[in-house]
């Protein structure tokens, strides 16, 4: 397969001027647009363009079939959230049949930057609602893949092999796994019929948050999937913190299962997480992966109760 060329500020430029008239880019046809990389690691598929536009550039033929397809994923959703998503303004090919799509972009900055306020995380639930009301089978007709439940038994053993070795390393106690027995794993098995419209990517970078804590918008849906409502939950879990992503996944009407589901889900991907990164297996920010875990096993009301009503019922 032909490797596709590192995208350049001269790439983005003149592709850029193609699209936009100089008073959209807020230039003159004498300076080019402003433009510059989103963020390192991405090999410049995600560019700024001024201040009102970013650019996605698809490295492969599978980035490029995912980004196609989230534009039309965008307009089901649309409708159904109570928080902006990107308008397309342009979109096709950069380069040799790979995609490119230049999207509006949402004011505010990300969950890593400004924390969510109690407005917030209503924001949050009403994003999970709407993501619950999105129509399954028209999300599949737009080629929204349908996924399989992971299995928390198998992860829980993943994440107590990996939380020995970072008690090797000083980074976490092992014991903290154990709340997690087998038997309540089990019982957090996902249940059938529950599958909605899953983001799988509520990451910090992608909730666009005001400096007041509004949760003002969503992006990057390339990997949405229909599948376990759980995921999204695990994902605010690591976003947003443990507490606020069950309260808002309370206000949005799931019940105890689902929240736990989704907070075990998360504890144990961010030691895994952690573990392949100290052996070199895991590329992401080691510092983020540190504060993701710490988020991930910030306490809940919810498990308190739990606990106290397993010692009442012992009792």
């Amino acid at each position: 397969m032909t490797q596709a060329p590192t995208p350049t500020a001269d790439t983005v430029r003149r592709l850029v001027r193609s699209l936009l008239a100089d008073s959209a880019l807020g230039t003159t046809a004498t300076a080019g647009p402003d433009v510059r990389p989103v963020g390192a690691g991405d090999e410049g598929s995600t560019w700024w363009v001024g201040a009102r536009h970013v650019l996605r550039l698809a490295p492969d033929r599978e980035t490029s079939a995912r980004l196609r397809r989230e534009l039309r994923l965008r307009e089901l959703v649309r409708p159904h959230l109570g928080v902006a998503v990107p308008v397309g303004v342009a979109h096709g090919e950069w380069t040799g049949g790979l995609a490119y799509t230049l999207d509006t972009r949402v004011p505010g900055g990300s969950a890593e930057e400004h924390d969510v306020s109690a407005v917030g995380e209503a924001d949050l639930a009403a994003l999970l609602t709407g993501l619950r009301e999105v129509p399954v089978r028209q999300a599949e007709t737009l080629g929204v893949p349908r996924v399989s439940p992971r299995s928390l038994e198998a992860l829980r053993r993943a994440a107590e092999r990996a939380a020995e070795r970072l008690a090797t390393a000083d980074e976490f106690d092992p014991a903290r796994l154990h709340q997690l027995t087998p038997s309540a794993a089990t019982q957090l098995a996902a249940q059938a019929g529950t599958s909605v419209l899953v983001h799988h990517g509520l990451r910090g970078e992608h909730l666009v948050v005001s400096a007041d804590g509004r949760v003002r918008g969503v992006l990057d849906w390339t990997d949405a999937v229909v599948g376990d409502p759980a995921e999204d939950i695990a994902g605010l879990a690591l976003a947003v913190g443990s507490p606020a992503a069950v309260r808002a996944a309370t206000l949005a009407g799931y019940a105890a299962r689902p929240c736990l589901r989704g907070l075990w889900l998360a504890r144990c991907d961010t030691v895994v997480r952690l573990a392949e990164n100290l052996t070199g297996r895991d590329a992401g920010p080691r510092p983020l992966l540190r504060v993701q875990l710490r988020r991930a096993w910030e306490a809940i009301l919810l498990e308190r109760v739990t606990e106290l009503r397993e010692q009442d019922e012992e009792g």
